[in-house]
């Protein structure tokens, strides 16, 4: 049986980032979903215990339609998890949006199929409310912890989640920004609203990386190599604001997530 306590909050993202993480132990967490991404590496932050997985595994080998999100968001129940961030390298889709800004997300728009998205599908059924998808409070503190960080940061914002792998046409980014939505990303559906179906507080910070299809700045369209050099550039300024955030997390929980499930 799984030990309930190894830790308080965790984090989903891209490889790398659990090397910065104090007295690393690896953990595998056997699901009734299957296999999780990675193993779970677990250390602590300011005197808090965090757990980490690259949601892709630590060699970015999992495409972004073929993550087993049921099975990570429950591994993160099971070690006893009352917060999940989910940090992710994201496109932006509007002018003022600019690469190496932060956004701190508090709607998406579901533009995926076929991704298996729910816990409750079979016997157990429910419905789970997913009109205000993240967690309020969270939000509340990382926007505060990027303002004392004097980090250009964007404080809500709507990200519509592709399918992936691919980029979008010109013809699907132009109208994604003609519906006023502000990023676009491959990973935020499901796993934040199975973080809400399991009782967990999500928050979401998007790490802007370019302009998309590249028609809304006149730029470049998107490349993948091109993504993966901002956000090598920018991996400092996410460490010190996850940082942040965990070390003024309140060990209250004073928002209505813990109840998103009866």
């Amino acid at each position: 049986m799984t030990e309930k306590n190894l830790a308080q909050i965790g984090i989903f993202g891209g490889s790398g980032f659990y090397k910065f993480l104090d007295d690393i132990r690896e953990v595998n967490i056997d699901t009734p979903y299957g296999k999780t991404s990675d193993a779970l590496m677990l250390g602590t932050i300011a005197g808090k215990k965090v757990a980490f997985m690259p949601r892709h595994g630590r060699n970015h080998s999992i495409a972004p339609h073929k993550v087993n999100y049921r099975a990570n968001v429950w591994a993160m129940k099971e070690i006893g998890c009352t917060r999940v961030i989910s940090p992710c390298a994201a496109g932006s889709l509007q002018k003022h949006v600019k690469p190496g800004d932060i956004v701190f997300c508090d709607q998406y728009v579901n533009w995926t199929n076929g991704r298996l998205d729910t816990y409750f599908d079979e016997q157990d059924i429910k419905h789970v409310s997913a009109a205000n998808p993240y967690c309020p409070e969270l939000r509340k503190t990382a926007i505060e912890c990027a303002k004392n960080l004097g980090f250009e940061y964007h404080d809500h914002g709507t990200v519509v989640v592709i399918q992936g792998p691919r980029f979008n046409t010109k013809s699907e980014s132009a109208f994604f920004t003609r519906q006023g939505w502000e990023v676009i990303n491959m990973t935020q559906y499901p796993e934040v609203h199975l973080v809400k179906e399991l009782n967990m507080c999500p928050l979401n910070i998007s790490l802007i990386t370019d302009y998309d299809a590249g028609l809304v700045n006149d730029c470049d369209p998107v490349s993948h190599e091109a993504v993966m050099e901002v956000f090598a550039n920018n991996i400092n300024k996410l460490q010190k604001l996850l940082f942040s955030i965990v070390e003024n997390i309140s060990d209250d929980r004073n928002c209505d997530c813990k109840n998103s499930v009866g």
